[in-house]
């Protein structure tokens, strides 16, 4: 399929997202808690303000590289899809099969369903009764106790809320989360021109490796918590069915996108060693709450966790539009049931895809703890990020007559630079945490079985 014929190959899909709107998705998917929470965790193994300045820096190069190369690929095809059109262009439909299966088992459903948690979690600051400790089902059952508490079910009713908001319209969903995007990153703003101005900590950068027994160790788990926190960069690809003049506006949106969050994740980062000497970051969880109290000892806390609170709900607004995406695709080329691939007359969504998915990652959240649950998706995440890096050298070779509208900036270079940070991060990830990692191979593999029996004839 041509770039032109795949410009019209939305399946009846409205397109309604504008540039403004799509990078607003761009930022949006990515934006959750991570930014709220990671660097103290970083701290602890890796107490060097310049190394975790670089860690954020790093991230933000691979995301730029990767924003430039997704949107090569997604000015060839512009349609509803993202990496599962790509992979399945550039290798085949059994490989594009892979990754929308383990993405709609765990891989982006359990995101969604991480930040889900992570907004209940926050949620119940103000209002204790709703704790994810507060347990009210419990079930024996013969590999454990199954339990469901309070702030479990607080979050799967905010994916369940999302997902109805997105049913009714692709304009409704799109404006709520551009609007909620907007606000979160004034909130992170907010943290940084308060830092800047106050200052009550000299920031000094110490000696590089300071203090560290294995410096390339430390930095490499510490990529893997940088890496968490910029995931869902390439989740606006997945709505490319449903963006204005796709090959233009789609390319540019990856662009600002990622250059903006890389800026922003540096800032707000710098703003904590600003705001704390490094010493008292170590082993925080809730950094960014710590560093508004020294900033600002009354209210400061608050403030941010109704900013965690706006971002994590945000987060998950951007991305039911993918994730439901993913599922309309796959159903589309006959790899799904195939009423998912169904569009709703009155509302022109694919609601049943909606539907499906947003149930499916409502549950998810009654299965794990915040931790438990995004673990299995970094890993598998990294490995199809390295695939669909890897395609666009294919697609040139296999496929240089389809037009291309947009061709990667600073091609090979970029894309390799993309596609080796991340397989380095797949190795870290496989060393660091090897039963996770194996945990996310055998999700991938169990699609195996699934598409043979459901495979399209001639695939």
């Amino acid at each position: 399929m041509n770039s032109d014929e795949a410009g019209n190959s939305n399946h009846g899909l409205a397109r309604v997202i504008g540039l403004g709107s799509a990078t607003a998705l761009v930022i949006g998917n990515v934006l959750g808690s991570a930014i709220f929470l990671t660097t103290g965790i970083m701290a602890e193994r890796m107490p060097s303000p310049p190394l975790i300045l670089l860690a954020w820096g790093v991230g933000g190069l691979m995301t730029i590289a990767g924003g430039l190369t997704c949107a090569e690929l997604g000015a060839m095809y512009p349609r509803a899809g993202g990496w599962y059109t790509y992979l399945s262009e550039a290798y085949g439909p059994l490989w594009g099969f892979l990754y929308g299966w383990s993405g709609l088992l765990v891989m982006i459903t359990g995101s969604v369903a991480a930040v889900a948690v992570g907004f209940a979690e926050y949620f119940s600051y103000f209002f204790p009764s709703l704790s994810t400790t507060r347990i009210v089902l419990s079930i024996p059952l013969p590999w454990g106790l199954f339990e469901v508490s309070r702030g479990q079910m607080v979050a799967a009713a905010s994916i369940l809320l999302l997902g109805g908001i997105n049913y009714i319209g692709v304009r409704t969903g799109n404006a709520f989360q551009t609007m909620l995007t907007v606000v979160k990153v004034l909130a992170l703003a907010g943290i940084v021109v308060a830092a800047f101005v106050l200052r009550p900590v000299r920031l000094r950068l110490t000696p590089v490796a300071a203090g560290l027994s294995s410096p390339l160790a430390s930095f490499g788990l510490a990529m893997i918590a940088v890496q968490w926190a910029y995931i869902g960069w390439e989740y606006a690809a997945f709505a490319a069915g449903e963006i204005k003049r796709p090959a233009r506006n789609l390319p540019l949106a990856l662009m600002l996108g990622t250059v903006l969050l890389t800026l922003l994740y540096v800032s707000v980062n710098l703003a904590y060693f600003f705001a704390l000497p490094v010493g008292q970051m170590r082993g925080v969880l809730r950094i960014a709450e710590q560093a508004m109290d020294a900033l600002l000892p009354t209210g400061g806390a608050t403030l941010v966790v109704l900013a965690v609170i706006v971002s994590t709900f945000g987060c998950n607004a951007s991305s039911i539009i993918p994730m439901s995406r993913v599922g309309f695709a796959m159903a589309a080329d006959g790899l799904l049931f195939r009423r998912a691939a169904a569009i709703h007359a009155r509302y022109r969504t694919p609601h049943v895809a909606i539907v499906v998915t947003c149930g499916w990652s409502a549950l998810l959240t009654m299965t794990g703890t915040y931790e438990q649950l995004y673990t299995y998706v970094v890993f598998t995440a990294l490995l199809f990020y390295a695939a669909g890096g890897l395609a666009i050298f294919r697609l040139r070779q296999t496929r240089p007559a389809t037009p291309r509208p947009y061709r990667c900036w600073g091609y090979p270079v970029t894309p390799l630079i993309f596609v080796i940070s991340t397989l380095a991060l797949v190795v870290s990830t496989l060393l660091e945490r090897p039963v996770e990692s194996l945990v996310g191979i055998a999700i991938v593999a169990t699609g195996l079985p699934v598409y043979f029996r459901r495979k399209p004839d001639g695939c």
